[in-house]
């Protein structure tokens, strides 16, 4: 399936009446492995870095675990993609909520602000 960016940006921006649809079709779509990135972005405009995909799919298994474990209480999927990118390219991450975040990324280094 392809998906038009402002599909994307409905659930990204939450916007009323549209978002819990469209997140909805995407999950049951969802992609697993990264075989199935691949494929889906081979017929794409952009390139995509390795690590960048790696962190794509992280944020997405992450955000599939998080949907599982809390419903509709939902945290925002780019929070995961920014501490999937953190990891995959060695990088701190610096955060307030470093529980949640190593919940889903164990090994990953965060610092919180007073850390700095």
């Amino acid at each position: 399936m392809k998906v038009d960016s402002k599909v994307i940006l409905e659930v990204f921006e939450n916007e009323p009446n549209r978002a819990d649809r469209s997140e909805s079709v995407l999950h049951r779509h969802s992609i697993t492995h990264i075989e199935e990135l691949e494929e889906a972005i081979a017929g794409c405009e952009f390139e995509i870095k390795q690590k960048l995909r790696e962190a794509l799919l992280l944020a997405g298994k992450a955000y599939l675990e998080n949907r599982r474990q809390r419903g509709n209480k939902l945290t925002p999927l780019p929070d995961f993609y920014i501490g999937a990118h953190a990891l995959v390219t060695g990088m701190e991450l610096m955060t307030r909520d470093t529980s949640r975040f190593r919940s889903y990324f164990p090994s990953e280094r965060q610092i919180t602000p007073e850390q700095t």
